[in-house]
């Protein structure tokens, strides 16, 4: 689980630091020259402590994945060189791109950050792994095994996808601003309300339908599926109080999400009764289905608003990674679960009914 968390975390900062991957070019100087550069003018607090903690679970998760083999100060050191190279390599990088400024700055906040996660992990680290809170939960709620692991993974990765305040409730996969961009035209509001109870059902039941699969089943695994949910909606609303006002924080429970929730979470409760593969193969078509309607539909002209203000503001990294990481979440989770499906591990693993 920490190493693939380690991996997983890794690639969403390279991906946000790299951000928006256009208009690459050369500027005719080294790509480490700004470590000769003068300091930055202005430095927001904003800036610093973005860069602090965007490394701080980075050198958290490098040393949970080092410490049961070397001891805690080499997993420090370890963790710390292995912030410094990639914040020094994202830095470099960002010379060829003309919509970002590399500069030594951020890479001692980077390194300060990754240092401060790896000394608060390496104290804890062994007990986490062997006796913590967190191996207790993953135990005694979830089914053992390599599988499941990667399973919690997407889940993690669905969560972080309610942070993109410019989707539907639930609504991930849009592939449109990628590939080919609707038009937008002229249609009556109930079809927006419509798709969006749709799109909201289907990947509801769907994430249900999966979270299920890797609980203990029983009771637990409705207590699951319970606070999976309940996260969900607190992070979409945590999405809305970045962009928004307070008092605009539940902007996002429009008449179609609401529909959706109320025909929704009954249905993701229901759900856990099936037999295993039945809740596996629905996931599966649930998860197809919502991915064809999100990118069939017309563009809904609230969501175009919401994008104008979100790029505006100062979170265009987090706008970026939280989008890109929904637009894939569906295909991977869609992955993930044929694989499930199709192998006989998974008809052989704990919880077949």
């Amino acid at each position: 689980m920490a190493r693939l968390l380690f991996l997983a975390y890794a690639a969403l900062v390279v991906y946000a630091s790299l951000f928006p991957l256009s208009g690459w070019r050369g500027q005719g100087v080294s790509p480490f020259a700004f470590l000769s550069g003068p300091w930055p003018r202005y430095v927001t607090p904003f800036d610093i402590a973005a860069n602090l903690l965007g490394y701080l679970p980075f050198g958290f998760l490098c040393v949970l994945v080092l410490r049961p083999r070397l001891p805690a100060a080499v997993s420090i050191l370890a963790a710390l060189a292995a912030g410094v190279c990639l914040s020094l390599s994202l830095e470099a990088a960002q010379s060829y791109l003309p919509a970002r400024i590399p500069s030594r700055l951020d890479v001692l906040n980077n390194a300060l950050g990754a240092l401060a996660g790896a000394a608060l992990a390496a104290p804890m680290a062994r007990w986490l792994l062997e006796r913590g809170p967190l191996l207790a939960l993953r135990t005694r709620w979830f089914t053992p095994g390599p599988r499941t692991d990667l399973g919690l993974v997407v889940l993690v990765l669905w969560l972080l996808t309610q942070l993109d305040a410019t989707t539907l409730l639930f609504g991930a996969g849009d592939l449109r601003d990628w590939l080919a961009p609707a038009a937008p035209g002229a249609y009556a509001p109930e079809m927006f309300v419509t798709i969006e109870a749709v799109v909201g059902f289907g990947q509801l039941v769907a994430v249900a339908a999966l979270a299920s699969t890797l609980a203990v089943p029983g009771l637990r695994a409705q207590a699951v599926v319970v606070v999976l949910l309940s996260a969900a909606l607190a992070v979409k609303t945590v999405a809305f109080t970045i962009v928004f006002q307070a008092e605009n924080v539940l902007a996002w429970l429009t008449p179609g999400a609401l529909k959706g929730l109320l025909f929704g979470a009954p249905a993701a409760i229901l759900i856990v009764a099936l037999p295993r593969v039945w809740r596996l193969t629905l996931a599966a078509l649930l998860l197809a289905c919502s991915i064809a309607l999100v990118n069939l539909a017309p563009v809904n002209p609230y969501l175009v608003v919401i994008l104008k203000l979100w790029q505006q503001c100062h979170f265009l990294n987090l706008n970026g990674l939280t989008r890109l990481v929904s637009a894939l979440w569906p295909f991977g989770a869609l992955i993930y679960v044929c694989a499930l499906v199709f192998t006989r591990s998974a008809a052989a693993s704990p919880g077949v009914d």
